[in-house]
């Protein structure tokens, strides 16, 4: 499903949540939505779903946007809502509008561990978490969308769940447009394969994956050492590492570096290497902002 927004605006009062944002998301692209706290974000994914009114066009499919969109779309919110409805009914008010069966809700909820007949009794908002985030996920994507709106998916998921989704999601949403709003690196490389920044309301940067992760990313390489020798320790501050407590080291690096110092580590501390982990965080610019 194609999104076109053409000089969207949303304001609170004085504040302008959407500054005259204006897209166009093609059918099938997967785009990761950034920015701060108060950027906009989740406006704009309320502006796209028509949860909340606007100036400005928005476009689905080709076509303005009309009710008959909402079957088509899945939404997973940032937060879950209050309701008090038991389990049980709130599955099986949303298959019915989704077109699909109790049974498939409860099917993909099993697989991201879910049991639904255990809690199908229990008022949704007393969930845990993790629990209610599961069963938006499985509410989201039983009925196959043409576009997901994922707003912090796994916020409230533990790792293990968390790939669980992957899987999911890779299954669910292969023909999908997705949208999806996230502060974690490893569900850009998963997800999507562009990116938009919004700050202040307004589009700040857009362009390929690829680009922004090379672009505002840096790896972090972190060594245990089992004992050591002074040469080893030379050795690592040689390599720019710095000693941190229980026998780990650590130092930032780009993708070159990275690719190059980790084989070199391996070959020159061998046995008494206990482990290694190489993971991404956002590169932080002068100043304590991100770049």
């Amino acid at each position: 499903m194609r999104i076109e927004l053409d000089h969207v605006t949303k304001r609170y009062g004085k504040i302008a949540a959407l500054d005259a944002v204006t897209l166009d998301i093609p059918a099938g692209a997967r785009v990761a939505l950034l920015g701060a706290n108060g950027s906009g974000k989740t406006t704009l994914t309320r502006v796209v779903t028509g949860l909340v009114r606007h100036a400005g066009e928005v476009r689905l499919g080709g076509g303005p946007r009309t009710p008959a969109h909402a079957a088509r779309i899945g939404y997973v919110p940032q937060i879950a809502p209050p309701w008090s409805a038991p389990v049980g009914e709130v599955i099986a008010a949303v298959a019915a509008l989704r077109g699909v069966s109790p049974g498939r809700v409860a099917e993909l909820a099993g697989q991201l561990e879910l049991r639904v007949d255990q809690v199908a009794r229990q008022p949704f908002r007393s969930l845990s978490g993790g629990n209610r985030q599961k069963l938006l996920i499985a509410l989201a994507l039983a009925a196959v969308p043409s576009l997901a709106i994922l707003d912090e998916p796994t916020a409230s998921l533990d790792a293990a769940a968390r790939q669980r989704f992957f899987d999911l999601a890779a299954g669910r949403l292969d023909r999908a447009t997705v949208v999806l709003c996230s502060h974690r690196l490893d569900e850009l490389r998963t997800l999507v394969d562009h990116v938009v920044v919004l700050a202040d309301g307004r589009v700040a940067w857009q362009g390929a994956a690829d680009r922004y992760l090379a672009e505002h990313t840096a790896s972090v390489i972190e060594l245990c050492m089992a004992g050591g020798s002074d040469g080893d320790a030379a050795w690592l501050r040689g390599h720019g590492f710095a000693r941190g407590a229980a026998g780990w080291w650590r130092r930032s690096a780009d993708a070159a570096d990275k690719l190059a110092l980790v084989p070199a580590a391996l070959a020159a501390l061998g046995p008494r290497l206990r482990d290694l982990a190489v993971r991404d965080a956002e590169r932080v610019a002068p100043g304590g902002r991100h770049a």
